[in-house]
């Protein structure tokens, strides 16, 4: 499921631990993962980035494969895993990464490195105020840690790492420290979860979160097929039916069941099958009861939990009352959701175009913490372009972001942060209709922006003079980049 919250939580690490039989065969199935990474820039986007370092913690899942947090290994130019007592620093790889859910699949290129290591295995949902254990290398040495924690709350929380998807996760208290995130999370000689987030320490103490063995059953057989599709999503939201009157006024039963469809996105897969003003009853024959939850694997859960578990191809069956009568309906997952411009985004260099000193590009949950925006009308649609449905008129929202100061953009200061809206009377929806229309040879540019009463213009053959001085004055390699998506 697709939610936005506060940014409290941190993608760091966490500490725990448990009882495992026999804690050596444990220790030889971990790794210590270094990742040398470089984080784009989107304020000047035509350089490579600065190159960073970070560690975490890995653990053998499958034959001659690690699991770790995606966010371990994002952005990776150079990865390298250890074992304890080997001397020896292997080079891995990533073969398959979900930021959606935080979890990496990683191939190590030697394999001697799987000497003596054996496959973990998965166990079930832990039991609330049981113990668990985390393994991993967090700050504070070098030498594997294992610590101890109680499972306090089973959760639909938002991951961090993307700051958009929100899935099944499981609270512990547990003290954070960068380093253990990807630890195996152990409960009765079986993995129970994967260390990967948890709250800063000004705003709670020892509460830390686990991805569980749902969402990582999930993640391996999504990749079975050598790909990975992402998260399905339901795409509409609900509201409580608690209130007597409502449900009296709906004719429903005082069963404690039922929720109100509020609103269906247009662009996801339940538009054309469910209605504004449907109660959903059950949800693949799980009754929904009226606090929008179901029961699945003895606890109770968000609706949006089955869904969750479905994969792309597969269908959910709803059973609905629509103007008093109750209907079985079906949808099929035939696609994602398609616009994720509210998540963190990685492994991607930015998309731009540059004309005229003018750098113009997409809005992005990157973009906007690169550049921290002062025009409202960015933050609306930011915030409404899903809830408002914006993508229906703005697919992609181009930003004139920056201006690099030369004498044929001196009084264009104040588009600075516009939307682009037209170019010579051209509807703008996507970056490369922006660049398709400053390849027009044309005497003049007009570009209109929303909200905004005048135009900007820019003079063609002032522009075509300009380029080389620009580029030599701001080391510009390359004027734009636009992938497939823009």
């Amino acid at each position: 499921m697709i939610m936005r919250v506060p940014q409290l939580l941190i993608a760091l690490a966490l500490t725990t631990a448990s009882a495992w039989a026999q804690p050596n065969e444990v220790r030889k199935s971990l790794a210590r993962i270094t990742n040398t990474a470089q984080v784009p820039n989107y304020r000047i986007p035509w350089l490579p980035g600065q190159t960073g370092g970070g560690s975490g913690t890995g653990w053998v899942v499958e034959k001659e494969r690690l699991l770790t947090n995606a966010h371990v290994v994002s952005n990776a130019r150079f990865l390298t895993v250890e074992k304890e007592n080997d001397p020896k620093k292997y080079i891995a790889t990533v073969e398959h990464i979900a930021h959606d859910c935080d979890l990496a699949l990683l191939k190590v290129d030697d394999p001697s490195f799987f000497k003596d290591t054996k496959p973990l295995p998965l166990g079930a949902l832990p039991e609330i105020e049981s113990t668990v254990s985390v393994f991993g290398y967090p700050i504070g040495g070098d030498r594997l840690s294992v610590t101890r924690g109680i499972v306090s709350r089973v959760d639909f929380r938002t991951y961090s790492h993307s700051l958009l998807d929100s899935h099944l996760c499981i609270q512990i208290d547990a003290a954070i420290n960068p380093g253990n995130s990807g630890g195996p999370v152990l409960q009765d000689s079986k993995v129970v979860g994967v260390a990967f987030q948890g709250y800063s320490g000004d705003v709670a103490q020892n509460v830390g979160y686990m991805i569980p063995t749902p969402v990582i059953q999930r993640f391996l057989q999504d990749i079975a097929d050598g790909r990975y599709d992402r998260y399905m999503d339901l795409s509409l939201n609900t509201f409580n039916l608690l209130n007597p009157a409502h449900r009296r006024a709906l004719n429903l039963p005082d069963d404690g069941r039922g929720v109100v469809v509020s609103s269906v996105q247009s662009a996801g897969v339940c538009a054309g099958v469910l209605k504004e003003g449907d109660v959903i009853l059950a949800i693949d024959g799980h009754p929904v009861f009226s606090d929008g939850m179901v029961e699945l694997d003895g606890e109770r859960v968000l609706m949006a939990e089955v869904a969750e578990r479905k994969f792309l191809g597969d269908s959910v069956r709803f059973s609905v009352l629509r103007e008093g009568k109750e209907q079985s309906l079906t949808v099929k997952f035939d696609r994602a959701w398609p616009y994720t411009l509210q998540a963190n985004t990685y492994e991607q260099q930015p998309d731009y175009v540059l004309f005229g000193g003018l750098l113009f590009q997409p809005l992005s949950r990157n973009l906007t913490g690169a550049y921290q925006f002062a025009n409202p009308r960015i933050g609306y649609f930011f915030d409404a372009f899903v809830s408002k449905e914006l993508y229906k008129t703005h697919p992609s929202v181009i930003i004139l972001s920056s201006i690099l100061p030369d004498p044929i953009n001196t009084y264009l200061g104040d588009f600075k942060e516009g939307i682009v809206d037209e170019v010579n009377g051209k509807k703008i929806n996507a970056l490369k209709d922006l660049a398709e229309a400053f390849e027009e040879k044309t005497e003049f540019y007009v570009l209109k922006f929303v909200g905004v009463g005048r135009p900007l213009v820019l003079e063609r053959a002032a522009v075509e003079a300009a380029r080389s001085r620009i580029k030599r004055r701001y080391n510009v390699l390359e004027e734009q980049n636009i992938s497939a998506s823009f």
